[in-house]
């Protein structure tokens, strides 16, 4: 499915009508290959990687010795001085298709931290054009990096293949639990699909992540793309894709659901 034939299934649904449906969309417009794999840059353990604000003074602050779950016993051992850390978990929406590293939500999201004062390093592991499956199959590689919070950004990319939602919520319940298993918190961000997709299809894809949300006790972002869609002013060229002003407020909307986590993660408080 090219970005072109996508572009049509909204034409004639009014602004109002195409707003759920375009927003979803930015999930797809970079991925046009259902196979798309994570950069090979990417691939090296993600707790290697740095924040585009981190400094080494920040890295040289934390002090943790918690396990991973039932590796816990023997993890437990080592012990790692360097800031909390939060991974943002997704595709394009996360890895900021289109904008400079430094306007991505994640990089917006650690100056927001920095500025309120916490002591956590955010790691961008978007990858455009990923899928619930995709995401699955990345979890391990997210874990390496130890994170004491996930921000689980995936499904919209399923909706759009027309993928049955109760594969796709399978998928995220996998995710969710193998988090939860290793003790790592997770923020659900939601998303929607277009109304051309029918009611029935619809409505069961948007249930995914409010029912994920109350069967696993997680914070929920209802709509990640909240007060940006369509927004000629937040959003590219294309109508889509969020601005690196249109992350800022994408930023705003999640501070409020992220922040309450944060005073339970140990040495996230400077």
């Amino acid at each position: 499915m090219h970005p072109a034939e996508s572009t049509q299934t909204f034409a004639g649904l009014g602004r109002a009508g195409a707003l759920s449906g375009v927003l979803v969309f930015l999930v797809f417009v970079s991925a046009c290959d259902p196979a798309v794999e994570a950069p090979s840059d990417s691939r090296q353990p993600i707790a290697e990687r740095r924040d585009l604000n981190a400094t080494p003074e920040h890295d040289a602050n934390r002090v943790t010795n918690r396990g991973n779950g039932s590796q816990g016993a023997a993890a437990s051992t080592a012990v790692r001085v360097e800031r909390a850390r939060i991974v943002a978990f997704g595709d394009s929406l996360t890895a900021g298709l289109g904008v400079p590293p430094a306007q991505t939500y994640p990089a917006h999201l650690q100056r927001r931290l920095d500025q309120a004062g916490y002591h956590i390093q955010v790691i961008n592991a978007g990858v455009s054009g990923e899928t619930s499956a995709g995401g699955l199959r990345r979890v391990d590689w997210v874990l390496k990096s130890d994170p004491d919070l996930v921000i689980l950004e995936l499904g919209g990319n399923d909706g759009l293949r027309g993928i049955d939602p109760k594969e796709t919520r399978g998928n995220l319940e996998q995710i969710i639990k193998r988090f939860q298993a290793e003790e790592v918190p997770v923020i659900l961000a939601g998303m929607k699909l277009p109304p051309n997709y029918g009611e029935q299809f619809t409505s069961r894809f948007a249930a995914i992540y409010p029912d994920l949300a109350q069967s696993y006790r997680l914070p929920l972002m209802p709509f990640f793309l909240e007060d940006v869609a369509l927004q000629d002013e937040l959003t590219q060229a294309d109508g889509i894709h969020p601005t690196g002003d249109g992350y800022r407020v994408i930023v705003e909307n999640l501070f409020p659901v992220l922040e309450p986590l944060l005073k339970k993660i140990p040495h996230a408080a400077s």
